[in-house]
């Protein structure tokens, strides 16, 4: 394509953004309000996978030996253990240092089973971690039929409805996100029509002078891009500034392992990319649509 041809088509589109000023602005307003809920949906899904990702990161199995095992039958388990085809690693914790993270996990609290040092109540144990957590209940299973494992332990129930809870928010944020964006492409898809319907006759006499299907279509596919971007731009900024403010209050305010939000960097700079990108193709997505359906061109 010529670039005098180029330039003649982004004039067209400008122009017609300016001359239909009202529908465009409520194609921007469209886009503005349907990205700036996508925006929201995916921070809070983004950092829901994160949550999610990190506290099944955290499943483990546990495998307590029977006080009986002798010492040289330990290595046997941990061979048979680490063949098991979803194992991805097998540790071996004393029952010295099993105590040693009970007194440090409980805090103050745990100083009272200093005393248990030369009494230890507590088995030897492997420690597995499976390649996917959601194998952890089949290897437990698996481990449980061995001989010299007294109990398996990998928070039977509560695992699986937390894989069940976050797997179950995952589909419900992207069905949310993609029934949104389809919401947007819908209405700038009409605004658009409503567009093609009043230059009708201008698009009569360029097709009765010989102008191409594409020579047509282009500006129509240049304005949808621009208004798509423009609406993408407020959404943009409230995610990169709003994300700011509340990563920052959440880091301030509640003091607990178990909640911590993406970092801020690279994560806004990814979302502004992304709802860019969203902005731009719902506009082409629009254009193409109306002159498809309403221009048979």
């Amino acid at each position: 394509m010529k670039s005098r041809t180029l330039k003649r088509h982004f004039a067209e589109a400008f122009k017609s953004l300016g001359r239909n000023g009202w529908m465009s602005f409520a194609s921007v307003s469209a886009v503005t309000v349907t990205l700036l809920l996508v925006g929201v949906f995916l921070v809070v899904l983004l950092n829901l996978n994160h949550l999610a990702s990190q506290i099944e990161g955290d499943v483990e199995i546990r495998a307590y030996i029977d006080r009986t095992t002798k010492q040289t039958e330990y290595n046997d388990l941990q061979q048979k253990m680490e063949q098991i085809p979803n194992v991805n690693e097998v540790k071996f914790q004393s029952k010295e240092d099993g105590l040693q993270e009970l007194i440090k996990s409980l805090g103050d609290e745990g100083k009272a089973f200093s005393s248990l040092k030369n009494e230890n109540p507590l088995p030897d144990a492997f420690i597995i971690k499976t390649k996917k957590p959601q194998d952890t209940s089949t290897v437990a299973s698996e481990i449980e039929k061995y001989d010299h494992i007294k109990k398996v332990d990998y928070g039977q129930g509560t695992v699986e409805r937390l894989f069940k809870v976050t797997g179950v928010a995952r589909n419900v944020g992207l069905v949310l996100i993609v029934g949104l964006i389809f919401t947007a492409m819908f209405l700038i898809s009409n605004t658009i029509k409503l567009t093609i319907v009043s230059r009708r006759k201008e698009i009569e006499i360029m097709k009765l002078v010989g102008a191409t299907n594409g020579f047509i279509r282009w500006p129509f596919f240049i304005e949808g891009f621009v208004l798509g971007l423009m609406g993408a731009i407020i959404p943009i900024l409230v995610v990169v500034f709003g994300y700011q403010f509340l990563h920052g209050q959440v880091n301030n305010q509640l003091d607990t392992v178990f909640v911590k939000l993406l970092p801020v960097y690279p994560m806004v700079l990814q979302l502004s990319v992304m709802l860019a990108v969203i902005g731009g193709l719902i506009g082409v997505w629009g254009s193409m649509t109306s002159v498809r359906k309403f221009l048979k061109v």
